[in-house]
């Protein structure tokens, strides 16, 4: 042994990276943070610690509060262990495999011959399991038959869900799987029968009647349910994640009273039931969502009288719908990736990706293998479902579980005390309850505190149409919930502008490029949301900004540079585009960095643009200005 490696081993356990610093605590957090957002503030306006920590705290849309920063005063008294009551650590134990959830290729397609072969695609290339949408704008129910013709059903689930008419589609892959000649423990299948869902999208009564003899019909085959509570209608039609919590326990507390009023137990109830619920790109809110529902519904079944080993919940993650979007789709891969992977991180069972050009229509072959793809990648390279509960005993986390269960919880109390989630759904209660939810998330997204990136935050301007997906069927008229996806309403402005040559508003870029080169960005990036077009004059004189101006024939027009210039050649530019026939004048940036001009602003400069705006407000009026219409 050398010398240096004698010295190595003999100090080795004195040796501490950490030793020279002192050891922090909040208060110098908090003296930190005070310091960070006190720059710039006036002397008799400064934040203490208490105030700045306050100022970073943020608000989900349904009212959680997010702290700046977690400390072991917020860890959970008994931590739990995955498998075991009350599940917020996992319903499923996993093993160290790399196939710890069901890969769940998702089929809408009415073209026989190519879902068909896409089906067995799928199951060569990774699927695990098949699930099929029954309706008027997917697959038909005779078709089924068809499309498994080369599936290996005692190797395999099925699922099967519809929108329309849940008897017929469970009847469909009933008539299909009883037929097969494989014995019975061999086949396992999901029949989607929701009927509470159901009549919230289309408006109509729930009808509980039944469901024990479809559970009935299932009896002895592997691993299969009869229900499933489709949470993610409610998050399509706006729910946050407190809501889609809560009114999913609620539908299937519902659900137990109605299989043990027909004759079931309460483990036979629980054991009938699986969970759909979304998974969004807030990666720490998917998966505090999943931990926080399988701890609700133990408690539910606690209340009920379930066996201990049979409360925990079991999910099917389907990625948002509501945050897909058509323009930039290539994005929605990386949403994808996101929300897989906190669906994983969070215990789900299975986990359906839609499709990247899902908002384009029915999707081809490549988009099917990037969806297919998002998953085994991250589950047999990236290895996150070797471990079972990752995130477990996260401060951040175990908090956040903690505050969607009791909210959620608290959700279910009302839904209860107004006769059950049945009832709800005729009266409108659930809606009532969203109302405000869906008006602080359009607040969030109009105002871009809730930015959808290539859409309204970079916008590709000239990006091709995606030619993956083909045209869907007609879908039948749903009078009940009405889905919107988060993205549409700046869709719905691009469109407005396609096509449009007179689309265009003119940035007058005053200075040196140092001096306007933040602002015409952002400014740009602004009009581009929407599709317009930002011809734009760099420096120059007054009359040559107006003669480039001219050129363009717009009537609008947007200043862009610093405060520095700002006070010297704003109000002269502005006044001279106005007298060369600028309707509307905006400024990047706030009138105060006029200076002295700044009074004299009113009726010249029309508005301002800068972080925080109502960005779908001021591209509304700028297409009214410039006469396109919507």
């Amino acid at each position: 042994m050398t010398t240096t490696e004698q010295v190595a081993r003999e100090g080795a356990g004195e040796f501490k990276l950490a030793s020279d610093f002192a050891k922090p605590g909040m208060d110098t957090w908090r003296a930190a943070a005070a310091k960070v957002l006190n720059r710039g503030r006036p002397e008799d306006k400064l934040l203490t610690g208490d105030e700045a920590v306050a100022r970073l705290v943020t608000t989900t849309v349904d009212g959680i509060e997010i702290a700046p920063i977690y400390t072991l005063e917020d860890a959970p008294e008994d931590l739990g262990v995955p498998g075991v009551a009350p599940f917020t650590r996992g319903t499923t134990v996993h093993n160290g495999e790399a196939d710890a959830w069901d890969v769940r290729a998702l089929h809408e397609d009415p073209d026989a011959a190519f879902t068909r072969k896409a089906v067995l695609t799928d199951l060569e290339r990774g699927a695990t399991s098949l699930w099929f949408r029954l309706d008027p704008d997917a697959i038909a129910a005779d078709q089924l038959g068809e499309m498994l013709a080369d599936a290996m059903l005692e190797l395999i689930t099925v699922e099967v869900s519809s929108r329309t008419d849940q008897a017929a589609a469970a009847e469909a892959l009933l008539a299909l799987v009883e037929a097969n000649d494989k014995p019975k423990n061999q086949k396992s299948v999901v029949l989607g029968l929701d009927p509470i869902g159901c009549a919230a999208l289309n408006g109509t009564t729930p009808q509980l009647d039944g469901l024990a003899e479809w559970t009935k019909r299932i009896d002895g085959m592997r691993a299969s349910r009869a229900i499933v509570v489709d949470a993610t209608i409610w998050h399509n039609a706006g729910a946050g994640d407190v809501h889609e919590l809560g009114f999913a326990l609620a539908t299937g507390v519902e659900y137990v009273r109605a299989l043990m009023a027909q004759g079931l137990t309460a483990d036979q109830a629980f054991d009938t039931i699986d969970f759909r619920v979304t998974a969004t790109v807030d990666q720490f809110a998917t998966i505090a969502k999943l931990r926080a529902l399988r701890t609700a519904w133990s408690k539910v079944g606690e209340t009920f009288g379930v066996s201990e080993a049979k409360r925990g919940a079991r999910q099917h993650a389907v990625t948002s719908w509501r945050e897909v979007t058509r323009d930039d789709a290539y994005v929605n891969m990386l949403r994808a990736t996101i929300s897989t992977f906190a669906a994983g991180v969070g215990g789900a069972e299975a986990i359906t990706v839609l499709p990247f050009d899902t908002a384009w229509g029915l999707p081809g072959d490549f988009s099917r293998r990037i969806a297919r793809n998002t998953q085994i990648v991250l589950a047999e390279e990236s290895n996150i479902v070797r471990v079972n509960d990752p995130a477990g005993g996260s401060w951040y986390v175990e908090t956040l579980t903690r505050k969607l269960a009791e909210a959620a919880w608290a959700v279910l109390g009302r839904i209860d005390a107004a006769g059950g989630m049945a009832k709800a759904v005729v009266d409108g209660l659930p809606m009532s309850e969203l109302e405000p939810v869906i008006a602080e998330r359009a607040k969030r997204l109009a105002n871009r505190k809730k930015p959808i990136t290539g859409v309204s935050e970079f916008p590709n301007a000239g990006e091709a149409a995606v030619t993956t997906a083909k045209p869907r069927p007609e879908a039948p008229e749903y009078k009940g919930l009405q889905w919107k996806r988060d993205s549409e309403v700046f869709e719905a402005l691009r469109d407005a502008t396609k096509d449009n040559a007179d689309a265009k508003v003119f940035l007058a870029c005053l200075g040196a490029r140092r001096d306007f080169g933040a602002r015409e960005g952002f400014a740009s990036n602004a009009f581009h949301v929407a599709g317009l077009a930002t011809p734009e004059c760099e420096g120059g004189s007054v009359e040559e900004i107006v003669a480039a101006f001219k050129t363009t024939g717009s009537p609008v027009a947007c200043l862009c540079s610093s405060a520095k210039v700002y006070a010297e050649q704003a109000l002269p530019v502005a006044k001279a585009l106005k007298e060369a026939g600028a309707k509307t004048v905006l400024l990047a940036g706030n009138l105060k960095e006029l200076g002295d001009s700044a009074a004299e602003a009113e009726g010249v400069i029309d508005g301002t643009i800068g972080m925080g705006m109502d960005i779908v407000a001021l591209l509304n009026q700028t297409l009214d200005t410039l006469g396109v219409s919507k």
